[in-house]
């Protein structure tokens, strides 16, 4: 798999249905995550970030959830064949500058514990103990912007 990647915000309902069955893939397949609660009501509020390989797969995608002068990331996945390529740092990077231009001053995210690293590198650290989410170790991270 070779070829650049291309990110864009989600503005068609294709795109969203596509990010939709990654995170199904990734968090449902992969991880056991229950179908039934992958997809929320917030996925409607949300902006979402694709990443898009060269033969027009979405191969990456995450979420923006504002409020007030907070934003959550969540639901950050990459295809599995993509992973180590440096896509979700890429989606971040772009992802808080769109939370900063909205006017966020805060981004928090609740990290599964063995992606820490990625999250660190991004410059979030981590505020809380390790709890578990749908039989997941996870910890809430955060930074401002």
């Amino acid at each position: 798999m070779t070829g650049e990647t291309l990110l864009r915000w989600v503005d068609s309902e294709a795109d969203l249905q596509g990010a939709f069955a990654l995170r199904e893939r990734v968090f449902c397949g992969e991880q056991g995550v229950p179908v039934e609660i992958e997809v929320e009501p917030a996925d409607r509020e949300a902006l979402h970030l694709v990443a898009v390989g060269p033969d027009g797969k979405i191969i990456g995608t995450l979420r923006l959830v504002f409020s007030g002068a907070a934003v959550k990331i969540g639901r950050v996945a990459v295809e599995r064949d993509w992973r180590g390529r440096g896509i979700a740092g890429r989606m971040l990077e772009l992802a808080l500058a769109r939370a900063a231009e909205h006017g966020a001053t805060e981004a928090r995210l609740a990290s599964q514990v063995e992606v820490v690293e990625l999250y660190r590198r991004a410059g979030f650290e981590v505020q809380s103990d390790v709890f578990e989410e749908v039989g997941i170790p996870h910890v809430w991270m955060g930074r401002s912007l």
